[in-house]
């Protein structure tokens, strides 16, 4: 007996246009085409071949897979393989979901304690900044690699530095991985050594705002000073610095939460 492609339709509860689909991939080929008209015609083994089709894509097998499957096995403990391979798929998937389904949590809770440790809030401040002789060290890369740069200038100036490490950032915008940044130490005297540069590092008039917290979350604080230089109608002048009033020690990192970075952003003087 034979089917029309609608009929075909209704029996199987597939889409006429799916089951023009599979003729074409190749997974359910009509027992008939006719070679004037074109019309398909399907019989009852295509019928039995359906069935096996939509089970296996409520198991969420791929038309690449459903054809694989229908082309190599020739019983059912092939198919039975077939399905043991899936099974261990899907299991895989499943935990992988849940190390995200973790981290996620992570993160949302690290952050709502983040916003309850933070209550302390500091108000933005124009001021004047001295200058400051420093030894720096211009670096080309993610901004995470700055205690490359930190740790050089230490080893070369150990007992001269006398101040806060800082960074000076002369992009004018975020960059993932080729940031032009110099970390800095100030120093009590010195000279340039190797790729250090030991030099008065020009103060002036800023907008500071001190960030309380882990360093993921500074573009809330610049998001802040962006906001304000906008209100007043400042004009922002670049490189902008970060001083580390507090954070991770050369042993013992500490509580990123306590972390504490003021940001400048320097203006035109009036």
């Amino acid at each position: 007996m034979k089917y029309s492609i609608g009929e075909f339709s209704r029996i199987t509860s597939l889409t006429v246009k799916s089951l023009r689909l599979y003729h074409e991939k190749g997974i359910l080929i009509p027992a008939e085409v006719d070679e004037f008209t074109n019309y398909r015609y399907y019989n009852h083994l295509n019928y039995e071949r359906a069935k096996t089709i939509k089970i296996l894509k409520s198991y969420d097998f791929s038309l690449l897979e459903i054809k694989e499957v229908l082309d190599e096995c020739s019983d059912e403990a092939d198919i039975l393989l077939q399905l043991k391979h899936k099974l261990e798929e899907v299991n895989e998937k499943i935990d992988r979901y849940k190390n995200i389904s973790n981290s996620l949590e992570s993160i949302i809770q690290k952050e709502k304690e983040s916003k309850m440790k933070n209550d302390v809030s500091f108000e933005i401040e124009e001021k004047v900044v001295d200058t400051l002789l420093i030894a720096g060290y211009r670096m080309k890369g993610k901004y995470s690699e700055a205690g490359k740069g930190f740790s050089l200038i230490a080893k070369k100036f150990g007992r001269q530095i006398n101040g806060k490490p800082l960074s000076i950032y002369y992009d004018g915008e975020y960059k993932e991985d080729d940031a032009d940044f110099e970390t800095c130490l100030p120093v009590r005297k010195g000279k340039n050594v190797d790729d250090i540069s030991v030099r008065e590092l020009r103060g002036g008039r800023c907008i500071s705002l001190i960030h309380k917290g882990p360093y993921d979350y500074l573009s809330e604080t610049y998001k802040k000073l962006f906001e304000y230089v906008k209100e007043k109608n400042i004009k922002v002048m670049f490189p902008s610095r970060e001083i580390y009033i507090k954070g991770p020690g050369i042993i013992f990192k500490g509580n990123p939460a306590n972390y504490l970075t003021e940001v400048q952003l320097f203006v035109e003087e009036e």
